[in-house]
C-alpha cells in the first residue's frame, strides 16, 4: 500500500519567529508533513527558512483562499509580524472560508521593568506629538511605513534605523538613516544611543527578543520611550512560543489523518 500523501503546512512568516517554527516543523515531523513558508517580498535579501519558500503576496484574502484549496493546505501558521494585522486578518478569513486549520503565533509582548520610563500611546500620530519638550535627538524605530507623522516635528533630528534602504526618500527635515538587521547587542545599542546622542526612543511594541536590546540600552541611559502599542492578536487560537505551535501542530496532524477519506 502507499504511503499517505503528507499534509501540508503553510508558515506565512518572514519574521524570527517564522524561521524558528519552520526548521523544526520540517526535522520533527518528517515525510508526514511539508513545510511552506510564505514571504511577503517587501524585504530584500531576506533570510530564507528551512522548507519550501514563497515570496510575494496572495491577492487578499480570496487569493490566500484560492492558494489554501489549490495546494491542499490543511494547516496555516500565522507567524506575521504582530503590526501586520492586514495579512492576519486575510489569514483568517481564507482559512475559515477553506475550512483549513489556522494558528497564530504571537511573539511575548514586552513588558516594563524597574527603571523604565514608557510613555505609553495608540498610534504613531500620537507618539509624534508624546516626545518629550526636552527631547531633540530621537531614535526612531517604527517601519518606514509610519514614518510621515513625523515630518511635523521639525523641531527634531531623528536617527532612523530600518532594514532596508527605503524606495522613498525619508519624510523627515532632520535625520540619518542606518539600515540593520536584528538581533542586536545590548552594548551595540548602547554605543549607538552614546554615539548620536539620542535623548528619546520612540518604538512600536513588536515584543520578542530580536530588538528587545534598545529598550534594555535606553533604560541604562534613563532615557524616555514612547511606544506605539501593538494590535490585539487575531481572533482564535494561539501559541506564545515554537513549542506550543510544534504541539499544536503535531495535535493537528492526529486529527487530520483520522478524518474519513
Amino acid at each position: 500500500m502507499a504511503a499517505p500523501a503528507p499534509e501540508r503546512l503553510l508558515i506565512l512568516g518572514g519574521t524570527a519567529e517564522g524561521r524558528a517554527l519552520a526548521a523544526p516543523a520540517a526535522a520533527r515531523f518528517g515525510p508526514s508533513l511539508t513545510v511552506i513558508s510564505a514571504l511577503a517580498g517587501r524585504t530584500r535579501a531576506p533570510i530564507l527558512p528551512a522548507g519550501e519558500v514563497r515570496i510575494g503576496g496572495f491577492g487578499g484574502s480570496e487569493g490566500l483562499a484560492a492558494y489554501l484549496r489549490e495546494e491542499r493546505i490543511g494547516l496555516l501558521i500565522d507567524a506575521t509580524h504582530p503590526y501586520a494585522t492586514r495579512i492576519s486578518s486575510q489569514a483568517r478569513e481564507a482559512a475559515d472560508q477553506v475550512g483549513t486549520e489556522r494558528l497564530a503565533l504571537v511573539r511575548p509582548p514586552w513588558r516594563p521593568l524597574p527603571g523604565d520610563r514608557w510613555i505609553d500611546v495608540a498610534t504613531v500620530e500620537e507618539a509624534a506629538a508624546a516626545i518629550p519638550v526636552e527631547a531633540e535627538r530621537v531614535f526612531l524605530t517604527v517601519g518606514v511605513r509610519s514614518l510621515a507623522p513625523f515630518a511635523a516635528r521639525a523641531d527634531l533630528w531623528f536617527l532612523v534605523r530600518l532594514v532596508d534602504e527605503p524606495a522613498e526618500p525619508i519624510p523627515l527635515p532632520r535625520h540619518r538613516l542606518i539600515c540593520a538587521r536584528g538581533p542586536f547587542a545590548e552594548a551595540d545599542e548602547r554605543a549607538l544611543l552614546e554615539e548620536h546622542r539620542i535623548d528619546c526612543l520612540v518604538t512600536r511594541a513588536s515584543g520578542g527578543e530580536a530588538t528587545a536590546a534598545k529598550l534594555a540600552a535606553a533604560r541604562a541611559r534613563r532615557l524616555p520611550v514612547v511606544m506605539v502599542r501593538r494590535p490585539p492578536p487575531p481572533p482564535g487560537p494561539c501559541a506564545a512560543s515554537v513549542e506550543d505551535a510544534l504541539a499544536w501542530i503535531e495535535e493537528r496532524l492526529g486529527r487530520l489523518r483520522a478524518r474519513p477519506s
